[in-house]
């Protein structure tokens, strides 16, 4: 093998995806991940069975990785997992695993922040995509984060905007499963989206002081508006759910694109990237395209595979700390929460 390359063994199981990739100098060369189907028939993911199923998957899911990158795991030059945020019982299958791999491979380990990978997905060199320069705003919107950063440089990022109860993906799922959807249901109500009336429905859109967010209140809103009509008419959701998802969406969309146009306005800041699962919303990514034309902004959508969690963005992270030798060492331990 080439000693010039630097290959890094990314490995993410922050919640109920187990996954690992391969990254060679900044590219992605394998990226795979085994997803949870366990948790569907719960209506949310159980962090003991969660991690019970990443016990079951790493040792094939990196054998894989490995394979599909066509390299010898002694060609690695490091291994870097997600330490936090996350489920605890997930985060220590990744870890512990890691932590063994790279001892018995005599070869450096790097911890990675999840939140900062999801941000830093941006950076992985991908034909068509182009990389935010510095500084820009991150908002990074999942089932379990919905955030506004601004980042100055790699490692250099501010939290300006958080939700203060429940994050957009869990907001989505909730809703969807007040409509009778199954789990998870942020995509579903994206689907039946696009061919709804987005004004049918008008839900109030919370008032949230700053740059933070709060989404409790229009999911009570919701499930109020659900029952009452459903009261009146049984058929109701199955009648008129395309416009019921799409008001829904609708209203989302609007709360998170009216908070980065005031982070825009108070940071000065046109260039927005977004990233974790939610950013995979169709409606999501064309009101951003919009913001290009209406408010000068340059946006930044990740490749879909990089949207949700993966080790892919675990990889980059890893590979941009090797190249700072910013190295952790063998007493780390797996952090449920942690800050940037």
């Amino acid at each position: 093998m080439d000693k010039q390359n630097v290959y890094i063994l990314g490995i993410e199981s922050s919640c109920d995806d187990t996954a690992a990739a391969v990254l060679c100098n900044g590219r992605i060369l394998s990226n795979v991940v085994a997803t949870q189907k366990i948790h569907e028939q719960y209506g949310g993911v159980v962090p003991e069975l969660a991690s019970r199923a990443h016990q079951q998957n790493i040792v094939p899911v990196i054998d894989q990785a490995l394979k599909q990158a066509g390299i010898q795991k002694e060609d690695l030059s490091a291994i870097a997992f997600t330490r936090g945020p996350g489920l605890m019982g997930s985060l220590l299958v990744g870890t512990s695993f890691a932590k063994s791999l790279a001892l018995a491979l005599d070869i450096p380990l790097i911890d990675v922040n999840h939140m900062q990978a999801h941000i830093l997905a941006h950076f992985i060199e991908e034909d068509g995509y182009d990389v935010p320069e510095f500084p820009f705003l991150a908002m990074t919107i999942s089932g379990g984060h919905t955030q506004i950063v601004k980042v100055t440089d790699h490692f250099e990022m501010e939290v300006i905007g958080e939700t203060i109860d429940d994050a957009v993906g869990e907001a989505y799922d909730k809703s969807a499963k007040i409509l009778g959807m199954p789990y998870p249901g942020g995509p579903l109500i994206d689907k039946h989206a696009q061919k709804g009336n987005p004004k049918a429905f008008p839900f109030t859109k919370p008032r949230v002081q700053g740059l933070n967010f709060s989404f409790s209140g229009l999911k009570t809103a919701i499930l109020y508006f659900v029952q009452k009509q459903t009261k009146e008419n049984p058929d109701f959701i199955k009648e008129n759910l395309e416009d019921i998802c799409a008001s829904i969406q609708y209203t989302i969309i609007n709360i998170l694109i009216d908070k980065l146009k005031k982070a825009s306005k108070e940071t000065g800041i046109k260039s927005i990237a977004i990233g974790g699962g939610v950013s995979a919303n169709s409606g999501i990514r064309k009101a951003l395209k919009e913001g290009e034309y209406k408010y000068g902004w340059k946006t930044f959508v990740p490749k879909f595979e990089y949207t949700t969690d993966n080790a892919g963005m675990i990889a980059i992270v890893g590979y941009l700390k090797y190249l700072k030798k910013d190295f952790t060492d063998m007493d780390i331990i797996a952090k449920a929460r942690i800050k940037f």
